[in-house]
């Protein structure tokens, strides 16, 4: 169908599309007027989200993030705010609106949760496009009730807002509650091992034990170290007082040996002038032989003395150095024992801390729960409250006429396009050549007279109209 076929079939079927078009625009026009007028109050709430947490006193983040504005509008149109608008107001309690549901649904159901819907079917919300402030919009034949009621659901929005911090709040203040006594527990049977492992052991002090233990290890090892020397100096002075004890340095440098040493060279040169002048037989010969010999008996037990000295001195060293290397293995032995025991004893003081760690991280958070639970306050505040409207906002007579105009004018042509389709009529010589399917080669423009035979195929004939 092209453009031309078009229009001759809306002029060919102008009455239908008149008739149509008149209806509708009456039909809109009378239920314009004659509907009740109704009225549309509405009430904004501000979403303050740059104020302060309550409790933890820290700026909260901006809630301005995808599908938070959908949310408020999802709890404010929620059944539970409505349910709590139904029993703020008492409309259960009508005698009206309980004969209204008894037509409506013969008793079955809840009058609350009816009463709850219709509310919710002439509620809007509609938040704003650069700010978070929301409307709450409602529609009813009254406008004092319907301020009311745009009211009622922004207190009720608020407090449901507040209950749902608050609920969670109160849950985890129990779960934490019961978190404490576990840990408190924890916390006593840490300290009694550890009490209980100080006292088998007796340690008082552990750092201050390991401290003097190691200080005197230091210092018998020290010692040890000091006395090997000694022993091995005494144990060479031995060995060279031994092999040769006149030329040893501890021998020589006695003073008695030395002392004895020039005495025997004095009765030495005394023997030795004697024996130029007198014979071997001579009494003062004879006296200062038996003297050199008692100085030479004497030098010799001086130097068996000192000898015994360096040796006795030697084996003192090297007693001392055997007593000291058990001393020091001893200490060693007491020292590493102190350390398992202070290992054992850390491992049972971080079992303490860390059991005092999840009793504090508990208990914080508990406190601020409890304190989350107790709070009333709201980040949701009523700005603007809704007054009853003094003009009605329904129904538009002059919008219901323009849309009816409109629907009207397509809803003719849609009839007249139908009834074109159900008697199809030639309105043109594209007719014609759609029909026949042959291209018209001649457009006859003056209407020839009736005769007896006509020349149009019948087919043709029957879509011509009747004269």
């Amino acid at each position: 169908m092209n453009f031309l076929q078009f229009i001759l079939i809306l002029k060919a079927r102008y009455k239908i599309i008149v008739i149509t078009f008149v209806a509708t625009v009456l039909t809109a026009s009378v239920v314009s007027l004659l509907s009740p007028k109704s009225y549309q109050a509405s009430t904004s709430v501000l979403l303050n989200y740059k104020g302060m947490d309550p409790v933890t006193g820290l700026t909260l983040p901006a809630q301005l993030m995808p599908g938070f504005m959908a949310t408020q509008m999802d709890i404010i149109k929620s059944h539970n705010v409505a349910l709590k608008v139904v029993e703020q107001l008492g409309l259960a309690k009508s005698e009206q609106a309980q004969q209204q549901f008894q037509e409506a649904t013969k008793g079955n159901g809840d009058i609350s949760d009816w009463l709850a819907d219709l509310l919710l079917n002439k509620l809007d919300v509609i938040p704003s496009k650069e700010s978070s402030v929301i409307k709450i919009m409602y529609t009813a034949v009254e406008p004092q009730f319907a301020s009311v009621v745009a009211n009622a659901f922004a207190e009720n929005y608020i407090s449901t807002s507040v209950q749902l911090k608050i609920d969670p709040a109160l849950k985890a203040a129990g779960f934490f509650g019961q978190q404490i006594k576990t840990l408190r527990d924890n916390l006593e049977n840490a300290q009694g091992n550890l009490s209980k492992y100080q006292q088998e052991k007796g340690i008082t002090n552990p750092e201050q034990m390991y401290d003097v233990e190691s200080m005197r290890l230091n210092e018998l090892s020290g010692q040890l170290s000091a006395t090997q020397a000694a022993a091995i100096d005494s144990q060479s002075r031995k060995s060279s007082a031994q092999k040769n004890a006149t030329d040893s340095p501890d021998v020589a440098l006695s003073p008695i040996v030395q002392s004895l040493k020039i005495d025997v060279s004095r009765a030495e040169s005394k023997l030795a002038e004697l024996s130029e002048r007198l014979g071997k037989n001579h009494p003062q010969y004879q006296s200062a032989e038996a003297e050199l010999n008692k100085v030479k008996s004497q030098l010799r037990n001086e130097i068996q003395s000192a000898t015994n000295s360096i040796s006795g001195s030697a084996s003192i060293n090297a007693q001392r150095e055997s007593q000291l290397r058990i001393q020091v293995e001893l200490q060693k032995k007491k020292v590493l024992e102190l350390n398992r025991l202070r290992d054992e004893m850390s491992v049972l003081q971080k079992d303490v801390e860390t059991a005092q760690k999840a009793m504090d991280a508990v208990t914080q958070r508990f406190s601020q729960t409890s304190i989350e639970g107790q709070s009333n306050q709201s980040d949701i505040a009523v700005l603007n409250p809704a007054l009853a409207p003094l003009a009605p906002s329904g129904p538009k007579v002059m919008l219901a006429v323009l849309l009816s105009m409109v629907v009207g004018g397509l809803l003719g042509i849609a009839f007249g396009l139908l009834a074109e389709l159900l008697d199809r009529r030639v309105r043109s010589r594209d007719d014609i050549a759609q029909i026949l399917e042959v291209p018209v080669f001649a457009v006859i423009q003056a209407t020839p007279k009736k005769k007896q035979g006509s020349l149009l195929p019948p087919q043709i004939q029957k879509l011509l109209p009747s004269a």
